[in-house]
């Protein structure tokens, strides 16, 4: 009976790894290439897949099953433990990126899938078919919902993709190592020493993955950034990188760049002023959402009346970043450290909902664009009826809507979604050289004009007059489409889809 320690531990191991490198392989893709929906869907198709062949080439091994099991739970242990750096690395340095992906996918796939009926089959003398099944099927599904839960609460936040995937990988080489002694009656005395000595070969390169973990991402995303990395850091929620170029400072969430300091002054003065000038009257109280970098901030802080800015991003290593480097401290005048600003790192969506009865003179909502689900919902009309709630009837709200000339769609569906939730919407756009044409969204919940020109008082370096007043005029390539818009709503994302397609013509 020494297989049934392989069968409860291997299972676990097989069901937790299949899984990890599921979500995995899907998590690379919508940080590399982007498009997190479409590419899951691939990935997840191609993987389980992968499986179902692997699971029908299982039956064509007849001789030597041990060997067999101990080769693919080494070769689960190479491929799979290296997925996350070879990705990486070649998404940073070749242009067949996609070819390498799938491919790793469906090699993973069909290596998983072996390892099951493989299992099952040297176990058929322990146990009797009944058992057998019901046990290695249970194991399966419990190893499944340990991976699901490892893998984004634990793993990733704390180990990082490289990592997580090297460890992975350790714990299916160490299975294969062990299994050389747990099957070692039913392995022949040549090929026990050969199994042996590769499956320590790989753990010593998985060892070195692990110590190099670091180096290996930074060498991809040398590739990856042209300007200088000067911080990089994984958080719980994404990859945050800092680079320093010619021309000044950027910030990348994800791949994905947030601001440049060369022209980050236009996107924030056209974020934040016009919603000050259609309030009208002094403010007071401003909520903001999103916005981790600190820049929407200064640009309030600049009015002498506010008493109180709240800021809701998700995530604590966004909204420290700025003092960690030092210049990104310096570019924001080191907003977030004033008194009168409080952080709240919560899920806007949720603190919406929970939070206690208080009402903002304005709102300013700095989401990134709609590239998933997760960030979709911020965009809804439920979302947008419960920021209703913190809103006093004469507030001022302002939302970047993504570019009206690349994403056309995208940005008239946030504007038709607001007017659903019952705000009078004005679309405006102006031109940031380092996104292109830009949007925003100023609505109120009572009719108002479009604001004139900004307070005249408070410093500014691209907003005049002049400038505000053209920003809400629209050409021909951007304005409303005639066609139906569909309203973004939380059990069906159209924004999403729409994104996904306008953006995915530019990759």
């Amino acid at each position: 009976m020494r297989q049934v320690p392989l069968l409860f531990l291997n299972v676990i191991i097989i069901a937790t790894c299949g899984l990890i490198y599921e979500l995995l392989a899907a998590t690379l893709s919508s940080y590399v290439l982007g498009d997190s929906v479409t590419q899951f869907s691939i990935v997840i198709g191609i993987y389980l897949s992968a499986m179902g062949v692997g699971s029908w080439l299982s039956g064509f091994l007849d001789k030597d099953l041990a060997k067999r099991f101990v080769e693919v739970e080494l070769g689960v242990a190479l491929l799979g433990g290296f997925s996350a750096p070879l990705l990486f690395l070649t998404f940073a340095n070749v242009s067949y990126f996609g070819i390498v992906l799938y491919g790793t996918v469906f090699a993973i796939g069909i290596l998983v899938g072996l390892e099951i009926p493989l299992l099952m089959r040297i176990l058929k003398d322990e146990l009797d078919f009944k058992n057998l099944v019901a046990r290695v099927l249970a194991l399966d599904y419990v190893g499944a919902l340990v991976g699901s839960l490892l893998f984004p609460i634990f793993l990733v936040p704390r180990l990082g993709l490289n990592r997580t995937s090297l460890f992975f990988g350790l714990l299916n080489a160490g299975v294969g190592i062990w299994g050389t002694w747990l099957l070692e009656s039913r392995i022949k005395n040549r090929d026990l020493l050969i199994l042996r000595i590769k499956g320590f070969v790989i753990v010593v390169l998985l060892i070195i993955g692990l110590i190099k973990a670091e180096s290996l991402t930074s060498l991809a995303e040398d590739a990856l950034f042209v300007d200088n990395i000067i911080y990089a850091k994984s958080s719980s929620y994404q990859r945050i990188v800092v680079t320093k170029g010619n021309i000044g400072y950027g910030l990348f969430l994800n791949g994905n760049l947030q601001f440049n300091s060369f022209d980050e002054y236009r996107y924030h003065e056209a974020l934040v002023h016009p919603a000050f000038a259609a309030f009208g009257r002094d403010a007071q109280r401003i909520l903001v959402l999103g916005g981790g970098d600190g820049l929407a901030v200064r640009e309030i802080l600049k009015y002498p009346t506010i008493e109180n800015v709240t800021l809701v991003d998700l995530d604590p290593e966004m909204t420290n970043v700025s003092r960690t480097v030092p210049a990104l401290g310096e570019l924001n005048r080191h907003s977030l450290d004033d008194p009168r600003v409080q952080i709240i790192n919560r899920d806007a969506f949720v603190w919406l909902d929970e939070s206690k009865d208080e009402r903002f003179d304005i709102a300013i909502v700095d989401f990134p664009d709609p590239n998933n689900f997760a960030l979709g919902k911020l965009y809804t009309t439920r979302f947008y009826q419960m920021l209703k709630s913190k809103l006093r009837p004469d507030s001022a709200v302002v939302i970047q809507t993504t570019s009206p000339l690349m994403a056309r769609q995208s940005f008239w569906c946030i504007v038709k979604t607001l007017e659903t939730a019952g705000f009078i919407v004005r679309p405006y756009n102006t031109a940031v050289p380092s996104f292109g044409i830009w949007g925003f969204a100023l609505a109120k919940l009572e009719p108002f004009a479009v604001p004139a020109k900004p307070a005249s008082n408070i410093e500014l370096r691209f907003l005049n007059e002049t400038t505000m007043a053209s920003m809400f005029e629209f050409s021909s390539d951007t304005n409303r489409p005639t066609g139906e818009i569909e309203v973004n709503r939380l059990d069906n994302q159209a924004l999403v889809r729409y994104y996904e397609t306008e953006w995915r013509k530019f990759e």
